[in-house]
């Protein structure tokens, strides 16, 4: 489903951002991307939504590849994609059920099926009853629950959540730990992104570590080459 072979990623002249990483992503997985801050934790994710390409080496996800996806081709890609940003990034002049209804009026839904749909993750993730609220009528932990329902609204092969509990207590981060394994538990392959380790030491999910763009953990029984090319 995803594969990194030999990635490197240059910014400037100081040492790499990714450095040589290699590793595969199989489906239905559930993984942890860990490392401390600057590590290239948010660069590996977002060469996984290819909004930056690798200086050298190669990105396949979901069978589209770094090496010869053209521009008309990166929605397609991402609507395979749902993200999940640390900060939020919600419409907030928007409420809650036209928050998650423009993720899926962008691809030309029809409005009954955009009802349907928004109305099943709302009650999914927990916030029927918050439908009509705004952004700023809501706690941390369920504006962070809003940007997963968007994320997940479209039925995207895999759910990138970059620092999802950041920005929040250990009560709440757990309950938004626990939804992001529920989601898992359909069939999406979770990647999470997070320097907390506290929050994941219990579970036993596989770890992807990074630390100055190097591969320190995550690459060795699990890396095995399922393709060679994109696949569209």
């Amino acid at each position: 489903m995803i594969q990194f072979s030999h990635v490197t990623k240059h910014f400037d002249d100081r040492y790499p951002a990714l450095n040589d990483l290699s590793f595969f992503i199989d489906k239905g997985e559930f993984v942890f991307l860990t490392g401390a801050s600057g590590a290239g934790k948010t660069t590996l994710l977002k060469h996984i939504y290819m909004e930056e390409l690798p200086s050298s080496g190669q990105v396949l996800v979901c069978g589209y590849d770094s090496k010869s996806i053209k521009s008309k081709n990166l929605p397609y890609l991402r609507r395979k994609l749902g993200i999940v940003f640390q900060d939020f990034r919600l419409l907030h002049d928007r409420n809650v059920f036209e928050n998650v209804a423009f993720a899926l009026r962008v691809t030309g839904k029809s409005e009954r099926d955009v009802k349907r749909k928004v109305f099943e993750v709302l009650s999914r993730t927990g916030l029927s009853h918050k439908c009509s609220n705004f952004p700023n009528q809501l706690s941390g932990g369920e504006q962070q629950r809003v940007c997963i329902a968007r994320a997940i609204v479209n039925e995207p092969w895999v759910l990138l959540a970059d620092e999802p509990t950041g920005n929040l207590d250990y009560a709440v981060s757990k309950d938004i730990f626990e939804l992001l394994q529920i989601i898992n538990s359909w069939g999406t392959t979770v990647i999470m992104s997070t320097h907390d380790l506290q929050l994941i030491k219990p579970y036993h999910y596989r770890l992807i570590e990074l630390s100055y763009g190097k591969l320190t953990k995550g690459a060795d029984s699990t890396l095995k080459p399922k393709f060679k090319g994109a696949t569209l």
